[in-house]
């Protein structure tokens, strides 16, 4: 049995932009190994709009911070060197690096063009709202900073099908380009009647040159950074057979090892599975469905049924291919998808997906270090450090649930004979003080379990039958174990 692994965010949406990001990965590689960190999603490496951009607004995918372009060499984050710097000090304390990659949109071009469009209507981009007319589309990357280096392909407008701007006009709107052979994509969401279009100039996967280029930029970000996955952005919105086919070939050219996430932001599980299905189960998803379930929970209280929270969640239904998260960069306040949990739930929805047994779970890095910006939140290390140690160290073998109570769960881990000391039982409140009696085991008779979290300081001492009866404060989480020799 191989030990639980853990991923960091390793980023949220205010992370200072002083280009020192990348030097602070480095710097903090051996913190976060020691802290049960395993592997880190860096945020967008390619050159953005600005150097304050996030990433989200790509402009060149072969400039991770080379070249001068956008008034900037660097990134937000810093130099192309310190990126591979900081991959390789990763890696060699253990930790695997995901990037993450922005292919859905391209932003900043260099030149306009005149094109005709058709305005479509935002909240039913099949509903066609004008008839053809030019506009002047911010369309045309020439990348003068970069010139051929690493690839010769410039992009104009027949490399897209729809745009958000009329330079002439000086107005916004949706507007599919008219020309031959250009439409939606129709293997994409079905929200806002097709969601092929989210922003910018939106690529078009299906021009063959487009295709290959994209797949051959993937190989080669991979050769060059020397990563050990990627995190597919806004996957809902890029046509699933490229994925499919990307996703084919990045794992061809690196063996079934390479890790790939997809961010497709759907909390209908059966949109998931049919998009697991079309893909050949190839990536992992983020279990959206999961995030919103604590997010209500947080929210509704004692009046949220704790004993239903993996109802309709993808951990329940695809445990294997669910990476569970609590929060990121867009569900943190005033982003696009703000759906932030509360705190005083926090460290039960931590526990949630740190100490089950299903699902491959990710640490905030705006929960654990804090959130910059105008208004700024304190991180949550005092306690997240203890769910981290347990998942790490107590968070093995069989697992039998207590979901018995609407505001009361609680389960137990039995441990595993290649972790000394492993096995804990975890109890969560919603409501009032609550206990869950549990069976840990004949073998754990006498031995006295202390809670890891510490927000209950007395000791539980196993019954001779393997049962105890553990406690939990109100609104709270215990993670309850055999304390090592240290805190004996």
């Amino acid at each position: 049995m191989k030990r639980n692994h853990t991923m960091m965010q390793f980023f949220e949406w205010h992370v200072a932009a002083d280009g020192k990001h990348w030097k602070r990965l480095a710097e903090m590689a051996p913190e976060l190994k020691a802290i049960g960190i395993d592997s880190v999603w860096v945020p967008p490496v390619t050159k953005a709009i600005s150097a304050e951009d996030t990433g989200y607004g790509v402009y060149d995918l072969y400039d991770l911070g080379e070249f001068n372009q956008k008034g900037t060499v660097r990134t937000k984050y810093g130099t192309k060197q310190e990126l591979v710097e900081a991959i390789a000090e990763c890696q060699k304390n253990g930790i695997a690096v995901y990037v993450d990659l922005v292919m859905n949109h391209k932003a900043g071009a260099d030149e306009t063009e005149v094109f005709k469009v058709i305005e479509v209507d935002p909240q039913n981009r099949l509903k066609e709202i004008s008839k053809p007319f030019e506009i002047d589309g911010w369309t045309k990357f020439t990348f003068p900073g970069r010139g051929d280096t690493y690839s010769a392909f410039k992009w104009n407008f027949k490399h897209f099908n729809g745009t958000d701007f009329d330079a002439r006009e000086g107005r916004r709107g949706v507007f599919r380009i008219a020309a031959e052979n250009k439409t939606w994509n129709e293997n994409v969401d079905d929200e806002f009647g097709n969601y092929d279009y989210l922003m910018f100039a939106n690529i078009d996967y299906s021009h063959p040159d487009v295709n290959k280029e994209m797949k051959e930029w993937g190989k080669w970000l991979v050769d060059t950074l020397q990563c050990s996955g990627y995190r597919l952005d806004a996957i809902k919105h890029i046509n699933h057979e490229f994925i499919k086919e990307f996703a084919a070939e990045m794992i061809e050219k690196r063996g079934k090892d390479f890790y790939i996430v997809g961010e497709f932001w759907n909390s209908n599980l059966d949109a998931c599975r049919e998009f697991l299905d079309t893909i050949d189960y190839q990536i992992d998803l983020f279990d959206v469905s999961l995030h919103y379930k604590l997010h209500e929970a947080s929210l509704a209280g004692r009046d949220f049924d704790l004993s239903k929270i993996f109802e309709d969640t993808l951990v329940q239904t695809h445990p294997t291919h669910a990476v569970t998260f609590v929060d990121n960069h867009d569900s943190q306040p005033h982003e696009a998808l703000e759906s932030w949990i509360d705190d005083w739930f926090k460290p039960s929805a931590y526990a949630l997906t740190l100490l089950r047994r299903d699902g491959y779970p990710v640490v905030f890095y705006g929960d654990y270090f804090g959130i910059g910006g105008p208004m700024p939140i304190e991180g949550k290390q005092d306690a997240l450090n203890p769910l981290l140690y347990a998942r790490r160290h107590k968070a093995y073998g069989e697992q039998d649930d207590y979901f018995d109570h609407a505001n009361t769960i609680g389960w137990v881990r039995h441990g595993a004979p290649e972790f000394e000391g492993s096995g804990c039982a975890v109890v969560i409140s919603n409501g009032a003080d609550g206990e869950k009696r549990m069976f840990v085991g004949e073998q754990r008779a006498g031995e006295v379990w202390i809670d890891l979290t510490h927000n209950r300081e007395e000791g539980i001492s196993i019954e001779e039958n393997g049962w105890a009866t553990f406690h939990v404060n109100g609104g709270s989480v215990s993670v309850w174990a055999l304390p090592d020799e240290e805190e004996a």
